[in-house]
């Protein structure tokens, strides 16, 4: 968390500002657009001759780039672990640990991401979270007692199962054998053998990051969702659909949970439902978990104006993502100011969102390539604009 403030007359009354943005993807972490946000301000206000409270803190919605927010406010280090990608290639994946060591922030992207996997043909039946459960044992093996596990940016849908698998948990057909990885093997699931299921995973707080509600199965489950940009075809959807209601069905059977029809069980192909199945899990809001972590609520409840932002301000950015946790957690008069590397809502979105006003910080015509290049820059360049629009001497 930084804290700024400007030096002025002591008989003036400070302007309460927080500041709590997301990464700007691909261009800034968001720690680094927070500090940008708040020195841009900051010089703004002091042109305008106004004085200002300052709080930063660096934001992220529960997805990709929530490690990175979270590390950057408890002032520790990624800890890198050799684990497998979604295709089971060997990769360099990373967890985040709190300062106190008790609480690991494990991110889906970090080891069952799409991006690791961009350079090869999607393979939506056989991708695996796998990799991911490597990254969960280390976790256990540092002796935390709180998991939070961020869902989005999965290439897989496989119902956790990987996860689950690296854990010591066996998934086997008819025969008793051992089915290969991947969702699409799962319509073959006949039994799940949990004897060597590591028994740490069971003494752990679990905290699933979730911004999406779409249940397990079904036309807005996770296969008929999120499977195509998984590089499903239609009749691969229909078969992933099939397995993981197959998966469901053994899994009802062995725990007696229902957890198909429960908001949010279809995120990241169904990632929770295997964890959800045998251990005691909370599937929060990504805003949310994030929030209650670093306090944001009590930081945003007594500003003055906000200052939130993200690489592209569109219709998604008003459905669980950080902007939405923003207007919600606002305080009653508070004006809620958007920068954003593009802004795609028309005025009347911007009006009915609660939105005062949504800045881009392209100085002109630009390819994405050159904004992201300069991003810090013009970020820093754009909030002092907006204090020197916004304030008055």
């Amino acid at each position: 968390m930084t804290s700024v403030q400007n030096p002025v007359p002591e008989t003036t009354h400070a302007l309460n500002v927080a500041i709590v943005p997301d990464s700007f993807k691909g261009s800034a972490r968001a720690s680094e657009v927070a500090a940008a946000m708040a020195e841009g301000f900051a010089k703004g206000a002091a042109s305008r001759a106004c004085e200002v409270e300052i709080t930063a803190v660096p934001f992220a919605d529960g997805g990709e780039g929530t490690l990175e927010a979270l590390i950057d406010v408890w002032g520790t280090e990624a800890i890198e672990v050799q684990t497998t990608d979604a295709l089971g290639r060997r990769v360099l994946s990373r967890l985040g640990l709190s300062a106190d060591q008790q609480i690991a922030i494990v991110e889906a992207a970090e080891a069952a991401g799409l991006p690791q996997v961009s350079d090869v043909a999607r393979q939506p039946l056989d991708a695996t979270t796998y990799g991911l459960g490597a990254l969960v044992a280390h976790a256990l093996d540092l002796g935390v007692s709180q998991i939070i596990l961020c869902l989005g940016g999965s290439a897989t849908t496989d119902g956790g199962t990987g996860l689950l698998s690296a854990l010591g948990a066996k998934f086997v057909d008819a025969n008793g054998d051992q089915l290969p990885a991947g969702g699409g093997a799962l319509e073959n699931l006949a039994s799940i053998d949990i004897s060597e299921l590591d028994p740490r995973a069971a003494t752990v707080q679990w905290q699933i990051a979730c911004d999406v509600t779409n249940p397990l199965l079904g036309a807005k489950g996770a296969a008929a969702i999120f499977g195509p940009q998984k590089g499903a075809s239609q009749a691969q959807v229909e078969h992933l659909d099939g397995a993981l209601g197959q998966l469901a069905e053994v899994l009802e059977d062995a725990t007696g949970r229902v957890l198909r029809e429960q908001p949010g069980m279809g995120a990241a192909g169904g990632l929770a439902l295997s964890l959800g199945s045998y251990f005691d899990v909370e599937l929060v809001p990504g805003w949310e978990l994030v929030a209650k972590v670093l306090g944001a609520h009590e930081i945003l409840d007594g500003a003055d104006v906000v200052l939130t932002g993200e690489g592209r301000l569109d219709s998604q950015s008003l459905d669980g993502k950080v902007v939405s946790g923003v207007l919600a957690a606002s305080g009653p008069g508070c004006d809620v100011i958007v920068i954003a590397g593009s802004v795609d809502l028309d005025d009347a979105q911007l009006e009915e969102s609660g939105i005062l006003a949504a800045y881009s910080i392209a100085p002109g015509p630009a390819t994405l390539s050159e904004l992201s290049t300069d991003a810090l820059a013009l970020v820093q360049r754009t909030a002092f604009s907006v204090a020197r629009t916004y304030l008055r001497k």
